[in-house]
């Protein structure tokens, strides 16, 4: 008896994917993750959903800077804001401004100013200039601006002195005031000598200065010119003007000609944060006289002295640094003040007695022009590398950016909200996309084009300032969207066994609000033509499964888009396979 041919048949097969990867922009990904993304998040992992509606809080015509402190602050067409009001600080130079806090205040740069959110009466300039107009008054005196008797200046030391008179040694190329001491008879040396300058002027000095500041005295007749710290000012209405600083005046002199001039100068710099009380910067570049390539710090408690020097901790610092190239930025991580070039991190250690010590790592640094891309989540430092996204801890920084693929980006700016760190940068090509780091999932996601100047994180919100706008990504204060436009595109769908398994159906299982809409679009063969399979409008909130039958293809490409809130629990793909025959 002959035997009867074998039939064809086919059975099914279900793969069901329900942990949504994010974002993934490579030629090859696994099951769960997208080619691109738009106004997804990773907040309802494993779920896929949409982001939450931003807010809308101010238009802005000319942005400047943005930083959180217990209010937001914000520079706006040329004034500093604070909680929503105009401070007097009302005429920044154009540009964009660096905002850092420091204690109650908020100090302003490159304008060297600074603003009391305390106290909004004290605002102003942390430089200060004075230039005396008449006869300055020259004379030995002690500390607190006492002027002492006149001193005998000789070589040798006058005969019978009697208690308490002055001696100017001048026997030596370093004249010394002695001071004679009855009692133990004997010429004592005075260790520190100052000088007191009076003015014509009337309260002008103490409202510029006070005692400590570090300054720069240029014309004066007596040879004092150059840095000094004021050891006492005083004057006011009906008293004249006066300031002591060091120095050996061998007779007391008044100054008829010229003009002396008293300065309290901040250096100009490319970078400044805030890290243990002190504000530190870096420079590198001309100044007119040399070239720079420093890191300085202000005194302690005091971002209005950067040269005061008195041999205390509380000192100012500058240090120079022999690296090479620009500076790329800089941040306060985990204590420290940390300053980047593109190839080196170059870290402060602060020591309470003022002996900072510098080190030097030669690692991936900052991109150029993505200062703004600083920040710390988690405890831990990430940033913009010209190659890639770095996660950095301490020792040597590491790629957390390979799902980003092989695009070349730069000018990044971010910000934290909680977990993620969102990052707005432009490619090569010119365009602006903000992507969204999970740092605990290890998950990207591209939200959209946002090009975002700067973050600022203040509670449960995280602000974004625009070209023309002042956004709450997070959507707890403004004028909310309406809705939320969403986009997920796979990547190639493919079969581990190829021959006779093809795709007889999708299962999409989500839930949708009221209102929502979801368009499903397939590419059949990498054609380049979307084709619209189907689409859902909600008129309620509920949830839904939508199968998608495709046609019989090597290979495909899913796109979902819609609008409104959702979310995706699964995706069950339905394999059929046929036999060997027919």
């Amino acid at each position: 008896m002959g035997q009867l041919p074998r039939l064809a048949y086919e059975y099914d097969e279900r793969v069901v994917t329900d942990v949504f990867a994010g974002y993934r922009r490579k030629a090859r990904i696994g099951d769960g993750e997208f080619y691109n993304t738009r106004n997804l998040t990773s907040a309802g992992y494993p779920l896929l959903t949409n982001r939450r509606k931003r807010g809308h809080v101010r238009t802005l015509r000319a942005p400047g800077g943005l930083l959180a402190k217990e209010k937001l602050a914000f520079v706006e067409d040329g004034a500093l804001w604070y909680d929503g009001e105009r401070t007097p600080l009302t005429a920044l130079t154009p540009g964009r401004k660096q905002l850092v806090s420091m204690g109650a205040a908020i100090v302003v740069f490159p304008d060297r100013l600074y603003y009391n959110t305390a106290n909004p009466t004290d605002f102003g300039s942390l430089e200060a200039a004075y230039s005396s107009a008449g006869n300055v008054e020259y004379a030995l005196c002690r500390e607190d601006g006492t002027p002492y008797p006149a001193p005998t200046v000789s070589d040798t030391a006058p005969a019978e002195p009697a208690d308490g008179a002055l001696w100017i040694d001048s026997a030596k190329s370093v004249h010394v005031l002695r001071q004679w001491n009855a009692a133990l008879t004997q010429w004592a040396e005075i260790p520190t000598v100052f000088t007191r300058l009076r003015f014509i002027s009337e309260g002008e000095i103490p409202a510029l200065f006070r005692k400590y500041d570090g300054v720069t005295l240029t014309g004066t007749a007596a040879a004092m010119d150059g840095a000094h710290v004021l050891r006492a000012v005083g004057g006011g209405e009906g008293e004249r003007d006066w300031i002591v600083v060091a120095g050996l005046l061998e007779e007391n002199m008044t100054q008829t000609e010229g003009s002396v001039k008293l300065e309290r100068r901040v250096p100009e710099m490319d970078f400044v944060i805030e890290c243990k009380n002190r504000l530190w910067g870096c420079r590198y570049g001309a100044d007119g006289e040399k070239t720079l390539n420093e890191i300085y710090c202000c005194a302690l408690g005091d971002f209005k002295n950067w040269r005061q020097y008195m041999g205390l901790s509380t000192d100012s610092w500058t240090a120079s640094v022999g690296s090479d190239g620009p500076w790329t930025g800089a941040v306060s991580y985990l204590g420290c003040p940390m300053f980047f070039k593109e190839n080196r991190i170059h870290r402060i250690t602060v020591s309470p007695t003022g002996a900072h010590q510098l080190t030097e790592t030669v690692c991936r640094g900052v991109q150029e022009g993505c200062a703004g891309s600083l920040q710390v989540v988690n405890e831990t430092l990430l940033y913009k590398s010209r190659a890639d996204i770095c996660a950095y801890q301490g020792s040597f920084p590491e790629s957390i950016s390979d799902a980003l693929g092989e695009e070349r980006y730069s000018e990044a700016s971010a910000g934290v909200l909680g977990e993620r760190y969102y990052i707005s940068m432009k490619s090569a090509a010119g365009d602006w996309s903000l992507f969204v780091y999970d740092i605990r999932r290890n998950l990207w996601m591209r939200e959209d084009e946002l090009h975002a100047l700067g973050f600022a994180s203040l509670g449960d919100e995280l602000y974004c300032e625009t070209e023309n706008a002042l956004l709450a990504l997070n959507g707890t204060v403004g004028t909310k969207e309406p809705y939320v436009a969403w986009e997920a595109e796979t990547g190639l769908l493919s079969y581990e066994a190829p021959d006779r398994k093809y795709v007889s159906r999708y299962n999409l299982r989500l839930s949708m609000e009221e209102g929502a809409q979801l368009d499903v679009y397939l590419e059949y063969d990498s054609s380049g033509e979307w084709v619209r399979q189907g689409r859902v409008r909600m008129k309620g909130t509920r949830t839904v499964t939508l199968p998608v039958r495709p046609r019989r293809c090597d290979h495909l490409r899913m796109k979902l888009r819609g609008r409104g809130d959702m979310r995706l629990y699964s995706v069950a793909k339905i394999l059929t396979m046929g036999s060997d025959v027919g």
